[in-house]
């Protein structure tokens, strides 16, 4: 479908286009691309709320600042469409996380406009500080980097890092842009949410603050003196008339703001006279999540990530089946925790930031004194769990994948060396499909096998998961001081009908799926169903092949591992993880210490960064689908042997 770009839009495809307009025209620039990114997502999808809530300071930014060679930093980067449809990437906007289209995150190699790669929350200042003090090292004076980051992604940790270390580098040359929207995927939460609405509702502040910009603006004229005089007067007031002292000014950080975010003529006014003051600082600007699109500004949560619309009538278009589908994993996991915590009262949950998409939500709405969202906090998230866990608490704390990897000290530290059982359930595991490689959880298998104190388990259906779950919380496993990682994929699991009874696991048993003669498929999770695919392709071309689904990485099943070699010398194991000290590792350390010489071979996530695509194409580029593991189990079959 061909979508065409309005007349100033169209006109644009570099920064340096941009520039070439008069700073009347940015209004309409801002109003085309506002709508082409409605035209294009409602077609096409992707990330939708927080790319329109930035597009008059997107232009603003491109408008003031010499991009590429300034440098600007978007935080997570969901809300960079704007920016990569006038950085040269309109025409190809629409294979935005497509298949061996262009990626839905900045990205280096991508483009010289994306400065540093995101993905991941948080980070954006670290990136714009180290860029700065290199631009630094190298002499280059006149170069700005500016990182843009929302206030979710400001309760991360790190951003509080770099920017205790940017108030001591009084002569960096640094812009930080906090876009205030009180969202990041679901609503923001914490004291700092309070804090930033102290700031943007003093109406007496921020008539002050009005007053005392202008008058820094027009004395300016008269030198710098002056102007550092007015920034004292600044200073005072703001710990004056603010509920208590600036939180940024105490970090040494100036302060600007808050100013409204979807003004570019002031926007581009601010830049300027910011460009100017050297230093750390922070320029304070209030938008509207899903801004110019009324459902989107309206429940933001929804449309952060809508799929394909009616852009006229705000419909969201699902795929309405014939028959009753399999439920998400999330959804099975966020309605058995309820259940779990009506039968057991120590049953809590935890969730960084993230309470709608593992479905924690659930639980919040259920029980809200038994339910935490910590925002975008990994560390914290894992910590506090245990911190509940040594008192007898029983907590599943729901991290995805990808962002497990972001608290990994306070795993091994906090939880595994002080023998707590806290309950890990990580969602998104394996391939995460269009959102790409920054999201895809492919080493949890790897990094959570190796630490001591640690039961690992992966379910191939929902079944398998409403009892992991229940086995992890029962007082016998609790009492064993040992965390639980349960790890599941992003999507719909194999059962319509998944509500059934609960049933306790023995840990670290596997399960026999088909007997076999010619060859045997191991697999870990809800891959094990490609498995169950490819025997059957196996069968019709004269093969008989075994598929065992171990459950449990950690502890291995050894019984059945020494079933399997005793029996087969072709062997095959199939994760959703990557090779190198995945599952197949482990099966291959049990093979090697028991001295069997069967030959394995092992398919998963291969060495090497997988971009992005619908889970179904990843796996088959990597030779795990049900076709790729069939063709693997034929070429060991059929193998002729030389002497």
């Amino acid at each position: 479908m061909l979508i065409t770009p309005g007349k100033l839009l169209s006109q644009i495809n570099t920064p340096d286009d941009l520039r070439k307009f008069d700073s009347a025209d940015l209004p309409q620039v801002s109003q085309e691309l506002r709508q082409y990114i409605i035209d294009l997502v409602s077609v096409y999808g992707g990330h939708f709320g927080a790319s329109l809530g930035v597009v008059e300071l997107t232009v603003a930014l491109h408008y003031v600042f010499n991009t590429p060679t300034d440098q600007l930093i978007w935080d997570v980067g969901h809300q960079a469409y704007g920016h990569k449809i006038l950085t040269g990437r309109r025409e190809v906007f629409h294979t935005n996380r497509l298949y061996g289209g262009i990626s839905g995150f900045p990205k280096r190699k991508e483009s010289p406009y994306d400065a540093f790669g995101v993905g991941h929350s948080s980070t954006s200042i670290s990136g714009a500080l180290g860029m700065a003090v290199g631009a630094q090292l190298k002499g280059l004076k006149n170069q700005h980097s500016i990182a843009v980051i929302g206030d979710g992604a400001m309760t991360g940790g790190m951003a509080f890092e770099a920017m205790n270390h940017a108030g001591s580098l009084a002569n960096t040359n640094m812009l930080i842009i906090l876009n205030d929207n009180c969202m990041s995927i679901d609503p923001n939460v914490g004291a700092l949410k309070e804090y930033l609405t102290d700031i943007t509702t003093s109406h007496t502040y921020n008539r002050v603050k009005e007053e005392v910009w202008n008058l820094l603006g027009k004395m300016s004229q008269f030198g710098k003196s002056a102007r550092e005089i007015v920034s004292r007067v600044e200073d005072g007031l703001k710990a004056t008339l603010l509920r208590q002292s600036n939180l940024f000014e105490s970090l040494n950080l100036r302060y600007f703001g808050p100013i409204d975010g979807h003004d570019v003529d002031h926007l581009v006014h601010v830049l300027n006279d910011l460009k100017d003051i050297p230093g750390p600082k922070l320029l304070h600007c209030v938008t509207v999540k899903g801004k110019g699109f009324a459902p989107a500004e309206k429940d933001q949560t929804k449309w952060h990530a809508p799929g394909k619309f009616d852009k006229i009538t705000g419909e969201i278009f699902k795929k309405i089946p014939d028959t009753p589908q399999p439920p998400r994993y999330q959804e099975v996991f966020g309605h058995t925790l309820v259940e779990l915590a009506e039968q057991n009262p120590k049953v809590v949950g935890v969730t960084p930031a993230m309470p709608s998409g593992s479905s924690m939500n659930l639980l919040m709405k259920a029980m809200p004194e038994r339910a935490f969202d910590v925002g975008i906090a990994e560390q914290h998230a894992v910590t506090f769990s245990a911190g509940m866990a040594t008192q007898g608490s029983v907590v599943f704390c729901n991290i995805y994948s990808t962002f497990m990897q972001r608290a990994y000290d306070q795993v091994v530290h906090d939880v595994c060396i002080q023998e707590l059982p806290v309950v890990f359930c990580l969602d998104r595991a394996g391939f995460a499909g269009a959102d790409g490689p920054t999201h895809h959880g492919a080493y949890d298998i790897a990094y959570m096998r190796c630490i001591p104190n640690m039961i690992v388990a992966s379910p191939m259906n929902e079944q398998e998961l409403r009892n992991m779950m229940y086995t992890a919380q029962l007082d016998e496993t609790q009492n064993g001081k040992q965390a639980f990682t349960i790890r599941y994929p992003r999507g719909e699991g194999m059962m319509p009908q998944w509500r059934t009874p609960f049933e306790k696991l023995e840990i670290g048993k596997g399960r026999k799926v088909k007997d076999g003669e010619d060859v045997a498929i191991l697999t870990i999770g809800h891959i094990g169903n490609y498995a169950v695919k490819s025997c059957q392709l196996l069968e019709n071309a004269g093969i008989s092949a075994a598929h065992y689904d171990l459950r449990f990485v950690k502890p291995l099943d050894e019984e059945l591992l020494h079933e399997v070699f005793q029996k087969f010398d072709k062997v095959i194991t199939v994760e959703d993880g990557c090779l190198q000290g995945g599952m197949g590792s482990a099966v291959l350390e049990f093979m090697v210490d028991h001295g069997y010489t069967s030959k394995l071979k092992r398919l998963g996530i291969p060495d090497r960064i997988v971009e992005h695509g619908e889970q179904i194409e990843l796996h088959r580029e990597c030779g795990f689908d049900p076709e790729g593991i069939a063709k693997t189990a034929r070429e060991m079959v059929h193998a002729v042997v030389y002497s």
